[in-house]
């Protein structure tokens, strides 16, 4: 696994600070977005266990981590199988896709930020998910959860704190 920080800190246009990953998979979109809508596909890299009442307002429910107490969230959008977006604690998740062809598919994950200063360590913790996501999509399959155990998570969130994207939230699991 790479220890770049593959994602961009940025500004909305409503000022809300994000951050955002584009990743081309050579799937057809209809195959992506199973990526992330459907529970036995998302518990290949999504951080949690997760379960969604796919309808604008349903309920989405997060479970499973060990460093973060089970809570739920709101679908705020859902267009299949080019967008879905929802509430998880402060922070908005919106994925959009886009098919560049039949074979082919744009992805983008923007994680909206509740707080600036979450901005490295949820960047970190993204580009490892998607790196058990890439791998998934490959038809691999790495060792432990996510990216494998050994997945360079703190390499990477140094890797966003000396491009200056803002840092200094809390790490559930390192922080006490």
């Amino acid at each position: 696994m790479s220890t770049e920080a593959t994602g961009t800190y940025l500004a909305l246009d409503d000022g809300r600070p994000a951050v955002r990953f584009t990743r081309t998979y050579d799937h057809p979109v209809d195959r992506v977005w199973e990526f992330v809508t459907e529970p036995d596909e998302l518990a290949h890299w999504f951080p949690s266990r997760v379960e969604i009442e796919l309808r604008e307002g349903g309920t989405i429910r997060f479970g499973g981590d060990p460093n973060m107490a089970d809570s739920t969230g709101r679908v705020l959008a859902v267009d299949p199988p080019r967008h879905l977006s929802f509430s998880w604690g402060g922070d908005e998740l919106r994925f959009d896709l886009e098919e560049l062809d039949e074979k082919r598919t744009r992805f983008t994950l923007t994680n909206v930020l509740e707080a600036e200063n979450t901005a490295a360590r949820n960047g970190a913790g993204w580009d490892v998910c998607l790196v058990a996501l890439d791998a998934h999509a490959r038809g691999e399959s790495p060792d432990g959860p996510h990216a494998g155990a050994g997945a360079p998570w703190q390499e990477v969130y140094r890797a966003y704190v000396e491009a200056g994207v803002p840092s200094g939230a809390r790490v559930p699991g390192l922080d006490t």
